[in-house]
């Protein structure tokens, strides 16, 4: 292993390579291993914190081993974990797991399964019933099982079918041609299990399948869509003619005060590690933990619909291949992702986070009237991002540093809606008809980012404050005073959301007072209260996404407990993770903690989102309070013209400055 490798850095190809080598020869000839997923495992952190702590003061650094985790197959239908210590290439352990759980679902195999549901006699037959015009075929979903039954241990794979337009058009969009009939398989063995039969009504009636009533696909493609003449966009560059501002020195970043790592994760995308702004220590851990997307159709087979994009699929896993010009814009720094094959042979996914910077409008301004001067700084922002694509959903995901201090967790979705067969003048009132004969019904996207604190120090606290009225009394005679009211998380569990009181949850540290406002410094968590899941709370979406029920969560630390719903969700049937943390019984206060922020949102499809969606934004701010003895971004140079060199639209060029001073 190379010598220079730090213990937060992505998983490399030679390290994968040995992890499935070590776990095949532990293994008999006959075990036929198929890995799913293989990548890092966080060290532990009391040793980290000692690792850190002498990297930051030139020590000697204390030897940290690599070690992997590996979840795969054998004798077809056995899933194993184990554990391989890379740095001396070793097994720790390998674990047979209890049958019913399952693991993450490979992309290799999806794209295996679809083929071989499409050629499968039984599902040849179906499609022939279709009587389908000349050129047109039929497309496979795979589609996470989830759960109605306790009994169920099998792993098991449901496809939802589509009808592909017989345009000769690789990319024609499928989703708007849905049919009536869904084939589900059994993993691995491809056992066909069933054909379950869906409704195109009000109710869950359901029909033998019949020959299918051409209607026109709804495209996307600019090949397809019917526009023709597009609009005038002049180009817009973003250049930076001396450089980027940052720089990269392996998984380390270091950008206007800010400094911290990324690595990539097969299963979140990436992970930022040890953040520091101006010199103090703010996280220590910052990842998307898990998300879950149950949909609102009660109708069988879709009350099943409830993926965990994370824990079944992988978000690093799906990641996209970034490119120059579209996803991300200026000057661009890319990181390589992982990922394997069966055979637990690694390949690169190819710039799958996108490092840049980028200007965020204005961050202070203040014109004095007596004088007419201003001052005016314009805030940047260093955005780390990825996006996957899981099925038809893409999911962008940007952790945003500013220059304040702050941090801005960004998610954006975008791509297709799911989508079902609807009958000719029928309306549900849990999903809105998007095209001829296809429904999008109501569904819900719930986010969980893990954030492990570290404001000055790893023993942190979590307060919420809400803002309420003063009784009117002598000292409020005019009944116009208000003020904030404390509390404290004591236990591991959560906070409740009181938008009416704007209640905000703060991270503070106990044992560090400001010396200005005279009391701890911290870190809000800056979000708008939302919906959270709508399922009922013995139902299965509940029992397997407890995270899913409350926005913020506050656990006590402990190594390896970094997914919400728990290590395995593919067709689970509780919640291992939030479930059981958020105990009411760990103390959570002046800990070392975690705080779990929940971004929700209820998607009610519009017309205007299909064919392809344009992107919902949220987001989750982390914004230092009573942190600093002032605002941290005096130090940023002023905006002036002469830095920024606009244009005026008339194509002539500006005099002076575009911000007037006498000082």
């Amino acid at each position: 292993m190379a010598p220079t490798l730090h213990p937060f850095d992505s998983a490399k190809d030679y390290e994968i390579r040995l992890t499935s080598k070590l776990i095949k020869d532990s293994h008999s000839a006959d075990a036929d291993c198929h890995f799913v997923q293989i990548d890092r495992v966080d060290p532990p952190k009391k040793d980290m914190i000692k690792y850190l702590e002498a990297e930051k003061h030139g020590l000697p650094l204390p030897v940290i081993p690599r070690v992997f985790y590996a979840y795969y197959y054998t004798n077809t239908l056995d899933f194993n974990k184990a554990l391989v210590n890379v740095t001396v290439g070793h097994v720790i352990t390998k674990t047979k797991l209890p049958k019913g759980v399952c693991g993450p679902l490979l992309p290799d195999d999806m794209m295996e399964w679809e083929a071989h549901c499409n050629n499968h006699p039984i599902i040849k037959a179906e499609i022939e019933k279709l009587k389908l015009p000349p050129g047109y075929t039929v497309r496979n979903d795979p589609w996470i099982y989830a759960t109605d039954d306790p009994n169920e241990k099998r792993p098991l794979v449901q496809f939802f079918m589509y009808v592909l337009a017989g345009n000769g058009h690789t990319e024609s969009n499928h989703y708007s041609l849905p049919l009536k009939f869904s084939p589900v398989f059994e993993c691995f063995t491809k056992k066909f299990v069933r054909i379950d039969y869906l409704p195109g009504g009000f109710d869950d009636t359901v029909t033998p399948t019949l020959p299918w009533k051409e209607v026109p696909a709804v495209e996307y493609h600019p090949d397809l869509n019917g526009e023709s003449v597009f609009r005038d966009v002049k180009p817009l560059y973003i250049t930076q003619p001396e450089g980027p501002s940052f720089s990269v020195e392996g998984s380390k970043i270091k950008w206007q005060g800010w400094e911290f790592r990324v690595a990539a994760s097969a299963r979140e995308g990436f992970a930022i590690y040890d953040a520091y702004f101006k010199g103090r220590q703010v996280f220590y851990r910052i990842a998307l933990s898990e998300m879950t997307v149950p949909y609102g159709d009660p109708r069988a087979p879709y009350h099943r619909k409830q993926a965990f994009d994370l824990g079944d699929c992988g978000f690093g896993t799906n990641g996209n291949h970034l490119n120059l010009g579209c996803d991300c814009l200026g000057v661009i720094k890319y990181m390589d992702g992982m990922g394997i094959h069966a055979n637990g042979e690694p390949f690169v996914i190819p710039n799958t986070i996108c490092l840049h910077e980028q200007d965020s409008g204005i961050l202070y301004k203040h014109v004095n009237y007596r004088t007419n001067n201003a001052v005016v700084a314009r805030k940047r922002e260093f955005v780390v991002q990825t996006i996957a694509t899981v099925a038809n959903y893409e999911y962008v995901v940007n952790v945003k540093f500013v220059t304040d201090g702050s941090i801005d967790i960004e998610a954006r979705a975008t791509g297709i809606l799911s989508t079902m067969p609807i009958d000719e003048n029928v309306k549900v009132p849990w999903g809105t008809i998007v095209g001829p004969n296809v429904m999008a019904a109501y569904h819900q996207h719930i986010l969980s980012f893990r954030i492990d604190p570290a404001v000055d120090g790893h023993k942190n606290s979590v307060v919420y404050d809400d803002t309420l009225k003063l009784p009117r009394d002598k000292l409020n005679p005019y009944g116009i005073g208000f003020v904030t009211d404390r509390k404290f998380v004591e236990k591991a569990g959560h906070v409740e959301q009181s938008p009416f009181t704007h209640r905000i949850c703060k991270i503070i540290n106990e044992n560090v007072i400001n010396p200005v406002s005279k009391t701890p410094v911290g870190y809000k968590i800056d979000m708008p209260a939302r919906q959270m899941i709508l399922a009922d709370a013995d139902s299965f979406n509940v029992k397997r996404a407890k995270f899913a029920t409350e926005q913020v969560w506050v656990t006590k630390y402990r190594d390896h407990e970094l997914f919400a719903a728990g290590e395995f969700t593919n067709q689970s049937q509780k919640d291992t993770g939030l479930g059981e943390w958020a105990n009411g019984v760990d103390p959570v206060r002046n800990e070392d903690i975690v705080v779990w922020a929940t971004l929700g949102f209820t998607h009610i499809p519009r017309v205007e989102d299909f064919p392809v969606m344009p992107v919902e934004i949220h987001n989750i701010r982390l914004v230092p309070f009573n942190f600093f003895d002032k605002n941290p971004a005096l130090d940023l140079p002023q905006a002036n013209q002469s830095f920024n060199k606009s244009t005026l639209f008339t194509g002539e060029q500006p005099e002076g400055a575009c911000c007037k001073t006498k000082i």
